[in-house]
């Protein structure tokens, strides 16, 4: 898609209008992840709308960690975010805030509301707070502690502060309107007893602001212009509204709410993630399996193939279901004319070449002028470009006696539209190389072939055969000098709906989420292959891409791949059915 197209989204409709009308001189957004987890694909649509429209328009977006649950939160899951957030090619006004840093401010604003007789503590048990709050068709009710005085609300709110009250015992309630229509207007809870050390903070604090009472006020500290939230967070805009107009701000932010990004087979939970990780599923949150950020990164997935997915997938006020191949589209987009090219046989099948002394010994004398080769102590070194269209400079290739091609290249009984090899079709062109006419296949106890016998025609390295066609061309490795590999090869992670088999049986401990996971479970999500792949692909370094010919694309794992023990996974096939609209 083009980057100097305007885009039109109503979102980027607004802030025009703002700034010719002079509601605002510049802009300014944010981008403020709670740190309990990491970011998966449906923050990255956030981060290049935050980051997006404050640059296109001249302003600036701010990174700040909204971190009130000290429980949930850890350094590792901070330090991830930025790393995440600056690895999709983005950066943030000034140094990194936390809401941990307003703790103060935010403490004493809640004086004020209880000053002003708009808030309360209330020591109902949790049970009774629940109970009490109401359902959609049903009204709450009061507290009984909602008209204490001021003077005592305050008194049990330092009590609070000074840890006097158990985890459960006592929190602070906003005053607004019990049967209010909306549930997040009845009386919400600003701060709750929490006995937690905070990884900003440390121990100063026992009490902590929840997060629809920090949130609204941490964007009016910072002047944010736009607040820019998913769909979920409308039916609480009306408390963030309330709150920054009772604290006094003037000309306080606007929230404005746009689609989340919901797509097939993929989990944008990250409660559901983090219990992935816990119950062992994935090896972790950067599983290349996994949607988030670090995941992906690892998977191989390039920060301008997401990109180019969000701005396809755009900013809309209705939730909608994306097709994940829009996702594999952008990302293939993205690799296909710059990834350097090379051989691995995923699953080997020996060929032996019983010509293959007569025919190197001749080499020189038959090979084409096209043909750039060197034959060194019996290895025929074949140079080759590293990328057809760009100058990556070339590869050495050793063509040896005995090559890998892979198991599905050879057919004893082919079935109905197979182009490659069999009994009744034994010619082929190798890769880069010579035609190959397979004279023999043997076969193990099971009646499975374990190796060909082979011969090349020797005229053909560079040229084409004399008096025939060959139809068809496969890719090899020699077996002596190719290299081991691990190769990973993926499917979805989770299976829909309408793909699960029965709701497996509850075990003694299993909650809903562990279920959930279970139920939906692809049993194939994983493939190890052990590949024989050519040497300069060993050479690679960790996070280098290429495109393994005829296979898919990979890339060199970022923890395991060494040049002794490599390791591939697999980013995205070839290609794809799919068109984007």
């Amino acid at each position: 898609m083009s980057t100097t197209t305007e885009k039109n989204d109503f979102i980027r409709t607004i802030i025009r209008e703002d700034l010719q009308s002079g509601k605002h001189q510049s802009i300014l957004t944010r981008f403020p992840p709670e740190p309990n987890g990491y970011l998966h694909i449906g923050h990255v649509k956030s981060i290049c709308l935050n980051f997006g429209v404050a640059g296109e328009f001249g302003g600036a977006c701010n990174l700040r960690f909204d971190d009130t649950n000290p429980t949930a939160e850890k350094q590792d899951y901070v330090d991830s975010i930025k790393a995440d957030v600056q690895w999709l090619g983005f950066d943030w006004q000034g140094e990194v805030r936390y809401a941990s840093g307003y703790f103060d401010q935010l403490y004493a604003w809640a004086v004020q509301l209880i000053e002003q007789g708009d808030a309360y503590v209330d020591l109902q048990s949790p049970e009774e707070l629940k109970a009490n709050r109401g359902t959609s068709w049903e009204v709450g009710k009061d507290s009984p502690y909602r008209n204490h005085s001021v003077a005592e609300n305050l008194a049990l709110f330092e009590k609070m502060r000074a840890g006097e009250f158990a985890e459960g015992q006592a929190v602070l309630r906003a005053k607004i309107d019990m049967t209010h229509p909306n549930i997040n207007m009845r009386d919400p809870v600003i701060y709750r007893v929490m006995h937690a050390h905070h990884h900003q903070t440390g121990d100063k604090w026992c009490i902590y602001p929840m997060y629809d009472y920090a949130h609204p006020l941490s964007d009016a500290l910072e002047g944010i212009t736009h607040s820019l939230c998913t769909l979920e967070f409308e039916d609480h805009r009306p408390f963030y509204d309330w709150v920054v107009e009772k604290v006094g701000f003037d000309n306080p932010p606007h929230q404005y709410e746009f689609s989340r990004l919901n797509i097939d087979h993929t989990l944008t939970s990250k409660r559901k993630l983090k219990r992935l990780v816990e119950m062992g599923v994935v090896t972790g949150w950067d599983d290349p399996r996994m949607p988030t950020v670090a995941g992906m990164r690892r998977r191989g997935y390039t920060p301008e193939g997401l990109k180019d997915f969000c701005e396809r997938v755009g900013i809309t006020k209705s939730d909608g279901l994306v097709d994940f191949r829009m996702l594999e589209f952008s990302v293939r987009k993205s690799l296909e004319d710059n990834t350097a090219r090379g051989m691995a046989v995923l699953r080997p099948l020996k060929v032996t070449i019983k010509n293959f002394d007569e025919a190197v010994a001749n080499f020189d004398a038959l090979k084409s002028e096209k043909t750039v080769a060197t034959l060194t102590d019996g290895v025929l070194w074949l140079s080759q470009p590293k990328h057809p269209n760009l100058d990556l400079g070339n590869r050495q290739i050793p063509f040896t006696k005995t090559i890998y091609i892979d198991q599905a290249d050879y057919q004893i009984n082919p079935p109905a539209g197979y182009k490659r090899l069999s009994p009744e079709n034994p010619e082929i062109r190798l890769r880069n190389s010579y035609v190959l006419k397979i004279d023999e296949h043997i076969l193990n106890e099971q009646g499975e072939v374990v190796e060909l016998i082979a011969s090349i025609d020797e005229k053909t390295l560079g040229n084409n055969p004399e008096g025939r066609k060959v139809k068809g061309v496969i890719h090899w490795v020699s077996a002596t000098h190719g290299v081991p590999a691990t190769v990973r090869l993926y499917e979805h992670l989770l299976l829909e709906d309408d793909e699960i088999a029965d709701l497996p049986a509850a075990t003694d401990g299993d909650d809903a989420d562990t279920i959930w996971i279970k139920q939906h479970l692809n049993p194939n999500s994983l493939t190890i292959c052990q590949a024989v792949v050519e040497p300069d692909l060993a050479k690679a370094v960790a996070g280098e891409r290429f495109q393994f010919e005829r296979e898919s694309y990979f890339v060199a794992d970022f923890v395991e791949h060494t040049s002794d023990k490599p390791v591939f996974n697999q980013i995205v096939g070839l290609k794809d059915s799919f068109k984007p609209e």
